[in-house]
């Protein structure tokens, strides 16, 4: 074994391109430091349809160049097989370590393979590639990023030319293709030959954010912004300043890209302590609310505040506020979500007359309902024009919350005030969940398991009414690795996450409310009632 894997680590050694990588990997050789060999060389880092996401380093079971060039090489293929011989294929980065020589990377081998490669000008929001592929009418996209994981991580996320991520049978095809590379010297690399893009497809893309506004609101909500060390200010203040808002408070010390990510643990708004210093600078200037994008800037997070003390809201709560806003502007179209997100979302389409749907979690399936027009996720994702951007896009989300806390502002009242009318009108949705980071990963197939063997008939002394195991797919869904149970006024689902080492688990209550005075008692009880669900849930699950 030891001598193999020596083995396997000198010929991958051999091919690697990156000098950084080529010199980690050659002192772990020299040292035979078989602990660190081992995990690096266990496998290969699995191409799915948030194609690859893992931690910085040598070897196939990291992020690095061999890995990224052997990925481009089977996308090109991929996208040869299926007729797109010349198409682009238009390229996108953020400011995490490496992601300008995968792009870089990326762009070689397709210009090698004898498509057109074309890559953004610099480190730019996600959404700003997913606008450049039907902008340009490419035949796909790549964004290099990891989001809001760890700084030491990076990833690829394929789009396919619908501007929507892949979904399967797509990324089992690249998956195959990617296999089907035998050597890095096979892939014909050039040193030239693709476009860098200037910021003519930036300028279309800002000129698309004023399309989600309404004509003539108003706009005078103040903001504190926080960019959360990633590429999300530049865009996102000069999107505000077209609007015509007043010019964000920025969080000096997370305004500027540093792939480091030095003021937080994890930059991702919803892990606590992430939004400390935003809340800082808010108890400083006093606005009307707090803003945040994670690092590539596809979510938003907003922040408001309660009883003297700043409050995040919860994706949910975001997303049942932007879905109020739109049906009162009459907006048409289909409301769409996730499963993991609130049922509130099909109270307020259902009321107005709406089409809904649900879909598996993910924005590669919210991007694919037919004559989507709203789309959300509870972790923090919003589609608010799913014509520009079939994708979670933080920068119009930004936008459009923050029209609508100017036109409340206009009427004396806040996001909060809406969100007790909505409660009041549709009964108390309340959500929570349950997420466990675990290092061993068995230890979320255990739970799993131990939940499909032995499944819960009670939660927080609410009987269980109805159990699926969605592996096996819905009337509406296809199968996922998840479990869902209706309760009597509650809701739960379970599932590993698909990006990060996690167990996740979504709550959601319904207490009825007939007035706005019961709201506080009904609050209680909610509460009350996740924290029972979450802890009978964790004994259930073994975690």
């Amino acid at each position: 074994m030891h001598d193999d894997l020596i083995t396997r680590a000198k010929a991958w050694l051999e091919e690697d391109p990156d000098p950084e990588t080529r010199a980690e990997l050659a002192k772990l050789i020299d040292a035979a430091d078989v602990t660190e060999l081992a995990p690096r060389f266990s496998g290969t880092l699995q191409f799915g349809t948030a194609g690859l996401r893992g931690e910085l380093g040598a070897g196939p079971m990291r992020m690095n160049r061999t890995v990224v060039i052997r990925a481009a090489a089977g996308l090109a293929a991929y996208l040869k097989s299926q007729g797109h011989t010349d198409g682009l294929v238009v390229i996108g980065y953020d400011a995490r370590h490496k992601s300008e020589d995968f792009a870089r990377d990326t762009a070689a081998v397709m210009t090698g393979a004898g498509l057109r490669a074309a890559v953004l000008p610099r480190p730019l929001p996600t959404p700003v590639l997913a606008y450049a592929i039907r902008h340009l009418g490419a035949a796909a996209g790549v964004e290099v990023t990891a989001s809001h994981n760890p700084p030491r991580d990076n990833g690829y996320k394929v789009y396919l030319g619908d501007g929507s991520q892949i979904v399967p049978p797509a990324d089992a095809d690249i998956a195959a293709e990617i296999d089907a590379v035998r050597s890095l010297n096979d892939v014909p690399r050039p040193d030239s030959g693709w476009e860098t893009l200037d910021d003519s497809v930036l300028d279309a893309y800002l000129a698309r954010t004023d399309e989600v506004l309404s004509a003539g609101s108003p706009r005078t909500a103040r903001t504190v912004y926080t960019a959360m060390h990633g590429v999300g200010k530049d865009v996102l203040l000069a999107a505000f300043e077209r609007a015509g808002f007043p010019a964000p408070v920025l969080v000096a010390e997370q305004a500027d890209p540093d792939p480091d990510f030095p003021t937080v643990a994890f930059p991702n708004p919803e892990e606590p302590g992430a939004m400390d210093l935003a809340f800082a600078k808010a108890r400083e200037t006093d606005p009307d609310l707090v803003v945040a994008n994670d690092p590539d800037a596809d979510r938003c997070a907003v922040a408001v505040k309660e009883n003297d003390e700043w409050r995040m809201l919860r994706g949910d709560e975001v997303g049942a506020l932007l879905a109020a806003h739109l049906v009162n502007r009459g907006a048409r179209g289909t409301f769409a979500e996730s499963i993991v997100s609130s049922s509130l979302l099909g109270r307020i389409a259902e009321k107005a007359g709406l089409p809904y749907e649900e879909t598996l979690t993910g924005f590669k399936w919210i991007a694919r309902v037919d004559g989507l027009r709203y789309g959300y996720e509870e972790a923090l994702g919003y589609c608010v024009d799913p014509e520009g951007v079939r994708d979670k896009d933080g920068i119009t989300a930004a936008l459009l919350i923050t029209e609508l806390a100017s036109a409340l502002k206009e009427e004396g009242r806040t996001l909060l005030d809406l969100l007790d009318d909505l409660a009041v009108e549709h009964g108390l949705h309340a959500t929570d969940q349950l997420s466990v980071r675990v290092e061993d990963l068995s230890v979320i197939a255990d739970a799993m398991r131990r939940l499909r063997e032995q499944p819960p008939t009670e939660l927080a002394g609410l009987a269980i009414t109805r159990a699926e195991d969605l592996t096996r797919g819905t009337e509406t869904l296809p199968p996922t690795d998840g479990l869902r149970y209706t309760l009597e006024g509650a809701r739960v689902i379970v599932r590993p996450s698909g990006t990060e080492p996690k167990l996740k688990c979504y709550l959601e209550v319904v207490v009825p409310v007939a007035t706005h005075a019961e709201l506080p008692a009904a609050r209680a009880k909610a509460a009350g009632l996740l924290a029972t669900i979450k802890r009978d849930l964790s004994t259930a699950a073994g975690i």
